[in-house]
C-alpha cells in the first residue's frame, strides 16, 4: 500500500532529472544522456540504462521540450508562419505540411502575422527561442534581414507563396500566367469589359496577379478597371469598396477577384444589386473554395495545387535538417489550374 501511494504521489509530481538521479542515486548527467538516447555512445551499461528507462516510464515522466532540444541539439519540431491559419489558402496547407511532418518524425508549430511584420518577427524570435529544427514561412513584407540571419546561421527554411529572398529556398505558383490564362478564357467567351478587384499589397503574389490582369488587358486591347482593397479593413468595409466600385462601373460584364475571400465577399454584393451571373457579370476567383462548386452558378476559379506545394516544401525543409552543409537552394514555381465553371460561361 505504502509503494503504491509513493508511485502515484511521484506520477502527479512534475519530476526533474535531479529528482530522478536522485532517487536512482546516479548522476544528472547519466539520466539526461539515457533519457535522451546518447547512453550507448558514453558507455552506458544496458541494465543501468534499463533501470533508468523503467523508471521513467513507471512514473510518467515527459522531459521538458526545451531542455531536451537543448540536450540533444534537436527538438523534432518545425516552425510554420502564416498570415492566417484560418484562411481557406493557408489552413489546408498547414493540414498537408502537418501530415507530411509527421511522417519524418516532426511536429508543426504554428501561428499568424496577420500581416504584420512586427508581429511576423516576434513570432520568429519566440519559435528561435524554442530551438526548432527548422522554419517555414509565408514572409510578411519587412522581415527581409530576420530571414538573412537565420540563413547567415545555417537555420533550415524554407518560403512560400509570397516575396522570395536572394539565397532561400522557395515554393511558389505561376501567379501572373494562371491570371492571363483567366483572362484569356473569360475574353474568349466574349466579355470585353473585364475589371479586376485586388488586395492593396506589394506583396509579390497580388503584384503578379495584377500584372497579368494588366498584360492581358494590354493584350486584348481592352481598358484596365481596378480596384484595391485595404486588408486591414473590416469586412463592411470591404464588401462597401466592392459595391462602389461596381456601381461605379456598371458597364463591366465581367470580374475578377484577386483572392476567394474577396470573391466571396464580391458574391454578397453581386447578390444584393441584383446581378446575374454570369448574365449580368461573369465572375472568376484567384485561389478556389470549397463552396464554389456549390453555389448555382458554380464559381470559375484558379486552382493552386495544394498538395505539390506542401509536399516539396517539406521536402526542401527536411533535405537541409539532413544535410546542413548543402549550400544549392531552390526556386520552385508550380503551375495552377484553370477551374472552369458556370459563373464565367455565355
Amino acid at each position: 500500500m505504502i509503494k503504491e501511494l509513493v508511485k502515484i504521489t511521484m506520477v502527479n509530481k512534475k519530476l526533474s532529472i535531479n529528482d530522478i538521479a536522485k532517487h536512482l542515486n546516479i548522476s544528472k548527467s547519466t539520466v539526461s544522456l539515457v533519457i535522451n538516447g546518447k547512453a550507448s555512445e558514453r558507455r552506458i551499461s544496458k541494465d543501468l540504462q534499463k533501470k533508468v528507462l523503467d523508471y521513467v516510464k513507471d512514473v510518467g515522466f515527459q522531459p521538458h521540450l526545451l531542455a531536451q532540444s537543448l540536450a540533444t541539439g534537436r527538438s523534432n519540431s518545425i516552425g510554420l508562419v502564416v498570415e492566417n491559419i484560418s484562411d481557406s489558402f493557408f489552413g489546408p496547407i498547414a493540414m498537408m505540411i502537418e501530415n507530411l511532418a509527421k511522417n519524418h518524425g516532426f511536429r508543426v508549430m504554428y501561428s499568424s502575422t496577420l500581416g504584420d511584420p512586427q508581429t511576423a518577427k516576434e513570432i520568429i524570435n519566440f519559435f528561435r527561442r524554442s530551438q526548432l529544427d527548422g522554419y517555414i514561412l509565408a514572409p510578411t513584407i519587412g522581415i527581409d534581414k530576420i530571414v538573412q540571419e537565420m540563413v547567415a546561421e545555417k537555420i533550415p527554411i524554407v518560403l512560400f507563396d509570397r516575396d522570395p529572398i536572394a539565397g532561400v529556398h522557395f515554393v511558389g505558383t505561376n501567379n501572373k500566367e494562371a491570371t492571363i490564362e483567366a483572362c484569356t478564357h473569360i475574353f474568349k467567351q466574349g466579355f470585353r469589359n473585364i475589371g479586376f478587384v485586388t488586395l492593396d499589397s506589394s506583396q509579390s503574389q497580388m503584384s503578379d496577379r495584377l500584372n497579368g490582369y494588366k498584360i492581358a488587358a494590354h493584350n486584348f486591347k481592352i481598358k484596365p478597371v481596378i480596384t484595391h482593397i485595404s486588408f486591414e479593413k473590416e469586412k463592411n468595409l470591404k464588401k462597401k469598396q466592392i459595391q462602389t466600385f461596381l456601381e461605379k462601373n456598371k458597364t463591366l460584364d465581367a470580374v475578377i477577384f484577386s483572392t476567394n475571400y474577396l470573391c466571396m465577399i464580391g458574391l454578397e454584393v453581386i447578390n444584393e444589386l441584383n446581378k446575374k451571373i454570369p448574365k449580368d457579370l461573369a465572375v472568376v476567383s484567384f485561389d478556389d473554395h470549397e463552396a464554389f462548386n456549390l453555389v448555382s452558378p458554380s464559381i470559375t476559379a484558379i486552382q493552386q495545387p495544394l498538395e505539390e506545394l506542401s509536399k516539396h516544401i517539406i521536402e526542401l525543409l527536411i533535405r537541409q535538417i539532413q544535410y546542413p552543409t548543402e549550400t544549392a537552394t531552390s526556386h520552385i514555381i508550380l503551375a495552377s489550374k484553370l477551374k472552369i465553371r458556370k459563373s464565367s460561361e455565355k
